[in-house]
């Protein structure tokens, strides 16, 4: 897994390699220092020469300095490669998610993906920045006090090498564990941030049925899962450092009998034995840093395994290897030939059953029947958020699976019956339709939905914060505000959802007018709850259970289909009363 990052680091080869050269030379000059630090036993005390002191605490304050340098460049270069890494994983992961078909979105929750750009990637941040550069010290110092150690004594050398094995051992036994208790433990915390999430989006409903306890509760319950989860993952990198330092001090001790019985015998100088203690405790603090960063390079590897996970997740709407025509080029006229379409999640169960229809240009299709009858599902094909198991959808006479998925819904804008706002003020929502839309038109979008009124009436105009999912306007509001975005973005093909569902009376007419205006010359699918707003519909299709059960005008059905008569008579009765 963390191989799959080298794609990331490839573009900054030239500072990786000025870090390891950083890197090399400060172990180098700390090696050296061991020499110093012989030469000021051996020469210094030894032989009682001032001279030779003052010469070998000059090397040694040298190498200081030496090191000071090497280690300030090592440290720059290597925190800046953490943060802009996880700065390009996180845009890489991110411009992947988008566009990924809607359907991954049923099974990944969206407070796990937002853990996985936000924690993970901090997490990977940190550990490329920092364990990283410790982990790449660690080996090159062990490896060189390794060298040292035998070049200055051979006997004490082999009493080092034979505890080698027994302090690695452990490091890669409690590692394994540490690494699935770190996937274990991200996948925990990103459930919190989902659940905290998901309560904080719906506050209104939480307080209105009174569940602040129970919800204090369960997210009392996912915490501590949490944290048991981190409990056990510090236990065992708690256990593995344990050992390691017992292994390692015990080997020390063993050497240090050993290379002191030596100078007492005379076969060993003091300063032989200074700077064997010199390496044997550089190795020894690099086998320690190692034991306790290969724990965090473990949780790195866990992260990274989350991150590739989204970043190489398939997607389901395949694109044309090539396109001879684009959507705009194509007259707006919609065709469904025989649709069968199941939801992923649903795979037993048809939202479409052998549907055809075909819309022809500048008409106005409205679709009626019941809840489930799958007319919202049409709205998804058409913009080929789906593919459907049988059958095609056509644009211009051109399978919308030749065209590019972008291109074709730049012909579309759709109003739906619940809008979507975005944090930000009313002429970035509204711009959103079209972002190179100059101030003057997303204003005349505004006064065509009859939304300017009430925009220059909020506190700062068009330049109003509208909070998280527009939570500070009505849905009158929101619903105009939306319409203000399908006017500016000027399509072909508009697609209502009820579009007036959320407006007073006054309202409702003042934009039905909007509408009615912005329908002619173009295609336009409608579904409608509300017959009333769908009589002047050139065709209405009656659907039930996925089916088109029936077509024709609104006087036409009344007669021919049970259905919509049953509905007409429901809702023109009721609004008698």
């Amino acid at each position: 897994m963390l191989l799959s990052l080298a794609q990331f680091l490839k573009p900054y080869s030239g500072r990786i390699g000025i870090f390891l050269f950083a890197l090399v030379f400060t172990a180098v000059v700390t090696l050296s220092i061991g020499q110093g630090l012989r030469l000021v036993i051996d020469q210094g005390f030894s032989e009682q020469s001032q001279q030779h002191l003052n010469s070998a605490i000059l090397f040694i304050l040298l190498a200081s300095a030496l090191m000071a340098v090497g280690t300030y460049i090592r440290f720059y270069l290597i925190s800046w490669l953490g943060e802009r890494v996880s700065a390009d994983i996180r845009s890489a992961v991110f411009n992947h998610v988008v566009h990924l078909h809607p359907a991954f979105f049923e099974t990944n929750r969206s407070g796990d993906i937002m853990s996985r750009l936000t924690s993970d990637t901090t997490l990977l941040q940190s550990i490329i920045g920092s364990s990283v550069s410790i982990a790449l010290r660690s080996v090159i110092s062990f490896t060189g006090a390794l060298i040292m150690l035998l070049i200055t004594n051979l006997k004490l050398s082999l009493i080092i090498m034979l505890a080698v094995p027994l302090v690695l051992m452990p490091i890669l036994i409690f590692g394994r564990k540490v690494r699935n208790l770190s996937r274990e433990s991200q996948d925990s915390i990103a459930d919190v941030g989902s659940y905290a999430g998901e309560v904080i989006q719906h506050i209104k409903t939480v307080q209105s049925f009174t569940q602040e306890t129970q919800e204090k509760n369960a997210f009392s319950r996912e915490v501590e899962r949490a944290f048991d989860v981190a409990k056990r993952r510090v236990s065992q990198r708690a256990i593995l450092m344990a050992v390691v330092i017992m292994l390692v001090f015990s080997a020390l001790s063993v050497m240090l009998w050993v290379g002191g019985s030596d100078v007492i015998n005379g076969t060993m100088t003091g300063g032989e034995l200074g700077a064997f203690i010199f390496y044997a405790i550089l190795m020894a603090t690099g086998v320690a840093s190692l034991s306790e960063v290969y724990g965090e390079l473990q949780r790195a590897a866990g992260a990274t395994e989350r991150l590739m996970e989204l970043l190489h997740a398939e997607n389901d709407i395949l694109i044309a290897a090539k396109v001879a025509v684009e959507a705009k080029d194509l007259t707006p006229v919609l065709e469904f030939k025989n649709l069968r379409f199941c939801y992923p999640s649903r795979p037993q169960q048809p939202a479409l059953d052998d549907f055809s229809l075909r819309i022809e240009e500048g008409k106005i299709v409205a679709l009626v029947g019941p809840s489930g009858a799958g007319k919202s599902t049409l709205f998804d094909l058409i913009q080929r958020f789906y593919d459907p198991q049988k059958g095609g959808i056509f644009f211009g006479g051109r399978n919308i699976k030749d065209l590019y998925p972008t291109d074709l819904r730049q012909q579309i804008a759709v109003v739906q019956q619940q809008p979507t706002l975005f944090t930000g003020d009313v002429m970035y929502n509204i711009r959103y339709g079209k972002p190179e839309a100059t101030d003057e038109q997303v204003m005349a979008a505004a006064t065509a939905a009859h939304a300017d009124e009430f925009i220059r009436h909020l506190p700062d105009g068009y330049q109003s914060d509208l909070g998280e999912q527009g939570v500070r306007l009505s849905g009158g509001q929101r619903q105009r505000i939306a319409i203000a975005r399908a006017l500016l973005k000027d399509p072909r093909v508009l697609l209502l959802d009820e579009a007036t569902s959320a407006l007073d009376a006054e309202s409702e007419y003042m934009v039905q007018l909007a509408l009615d205006k912005l329908m002619k010359g173009r295609t336009t699918v409608i579904i409608a709850h509300r017959l009333a707003t769908i009589l002047h519909a050139d065709l209405i299709v009656v659907m039930d259970q996925g089916q088109a059960v029936a077509t024709g005008s609104h006087n036409d059905l009344l007669s021919s289909s049970e259905l919509y008569s049953r509905l007409a008579k429901l809702q023109f009765s009721t609004d008698k009363q």
